[in-house]
């Protein structure tokens, strides 16, 4: 049924009771699961969640049969979220002792324990079913999660979990940053990795635990790694991702279930899931630190730099070979491209491209002219490609016959202070050093 404009003020408001409780909780969960799942992805362990999550299945079903024989209900949420975090515990330490003590690969152990822990726990659910007085149907919605069941006391709990983990995540930044970055380095100074390593996976499936009840153990997964992936494209600091991400894990838990509100027959889960890869998806194409787009714009610049600076060093060897590179003289163009493999299509690009940065002045037809400003350059762009052509030919062994191939590919990003240290450690005797390919 299509909502309204009244409806969307009322979710937008959170004046709804229910509705404020599953957003709340959704947005703490986002949060939370940003923080540990930007630690997760650094230590390359994105898919241990998964495994987490599925482990946790047999706690939920031995926790309802525990709590059914002893005269509950075994609906107890806490009680429930207990034997997952028990379970989940199991897994990791399962997982841990695959890893460290054999030759098995970490995905072998995560496949391993994600397998058979889930099949053990669907054959648990199965067999409760028939528990004395247990009612064991709405269990299953621990699998594909139901938020919109979410009462004050399980918001209570999770935000209390939320808030514990986040702080916890938040005190050890620095230690868990050392162990995603180097662990064999953390090891030799004498940092516990193993059980800060334990203690990053309980913190994992911490979140893991309480997001079953809102996303599901199939789709909590998702929250952990896509947030965190998310801010990786926007940024290269990890201070600043473990911001991004938490935001934009709140923002995905904000959206999805508002949505959800608004829309009742989907699953808040999967809506959560969905907002968060649209995220994604943008972040992906329009991210200034790995985005798809500016990435090909950058890869356009260098391309145009890397043509310019090409055009105005052959310009300078033409001149240099006629003996006469101090004076500016006019150059034809077929002695250009001559010096250049290039199309007669790619040549005339690039002289529009230096006409444009006023590095060419008007000549005679057939023929170019650099000006007083694309003399310089080209004087400068020749001798620091020769200063590099130099220092690779003594100090890397590199032939004379194919350093200029090598000197290609680096000269372009070369800045005023590695020019520098060449000129230091070479000491040049001439303002232009001669081209090494006639030493």
């Amino acid at each position: 049924m299509p909502f309204n404009f009244q409806d969307l003020i009322e979710v937008i408001l959170l004046e709804s009771y229910n509705v404020r409780l599953v957003v709340i909780s959704t947005m703490l969960l986002g949060i939370t699961s940003g923080l540990i799942g930007s630690f997760l992805l650094m230590r390359k362990r994105s898919l241990m969640g998964d495994a987490l999550s599925h482990a946790t299945l047999p706690g939920i079903g031995i926790a309802f049969a525990i709590m059914v024989l002893m005269g509950g209900s075994g609906k107890f949420l806490p009680g429930l979220l207990l034997g997952a975090s028990i379970s989940g515990v199991i897994g990791v330490l399962v997982m841990l002792a695959i890893i460290n003590t054999t030759r098995l690969r970490e995905d072998v152990a995560m496949g391993f324990v994600l397998s058979v822990f889930f099949g053990f726990g669907v054959a648990i659910l199965q067999l409760v079913k028939d528990v004395p007085g247990g009612h064991a149907a709405g269990l299953e919605s621990f699998i594909y999660g139901k938020a919109a069941s979410i009462v004050f006391q399980d918001s209570i709990l999770i935000g209390g979990i939320a808030l514990i983990t986040s702080i916890s995540a938040v005190l050890l930044r620095k230690e868990f940053t050392l162990l995603c970055f180097d662990d064999t380095y953390a090891a030799s100074q004498g940092w516990p990795v193993l059980w800060l390593d334990i203690l990053m996976l309980g913190l994992v499936t911490a979140v893991t635990v309480i997001g079953l009840q809102a996303v599901g153990l199939i789709l909590v997964i998702a929250f952990l790694i896509i947030p965190a992936a998310t801010a990786r494209f926007w940024t290269h600091r990890l201070d600043l991702m473990l911001l991004l991400s938490a935001i934009i894990g709140g923002i995905s838990g904000w959206l999805g279930a508002s949505l959800s509100a608004l829309l009742p027959r989907l699953p808040a889960g999967a809506v959560i899931v969905l907002v968060a890869a649209t995220i994604f998806l943008a972040s992906m194409l329009f991210g200034t630190a790995r985005g798809v787009i500016p990435r090909l714009m950058d890869q356009a610049r260098l391309k145009r730099r890397v043509g310019r600076q090409h055009l105005l060093r052959a310009a300078y060897e033409i001149l240099e070979y006629h003996h006469q590179p101090a004076i500016n003289l006019p150059i034809s163009r077929d002695s250009m491209l001559e010096h250049r493999a290039w199309t007669p299509r790619q040549f005339k690009r690039l002289l529009g491209l230096a006409r444009r940065e006023d590095h060419l002045e008007p000549s005679a037809p057939g023929t170019i002219r650099l000006s007083e400003s694309g003399f310089g350059e080209a004087t400068r762009i020749t001798r620091n490609h020769r200063l590099w052509e130099l220092y690779l030919i003594r100090h890397a062994d590199i032939a004379p016959s194919h350093v200029d191939r090598d000197a290609d590919m680096v000269e372009h990003i070369l800045g005023a202070e590695i020019v520098r240290q060449l000129e230091a450690e070479l000491e040049p005797q001439s303002e232009i050093p001669a081209s090494p390919h006639t030493i």
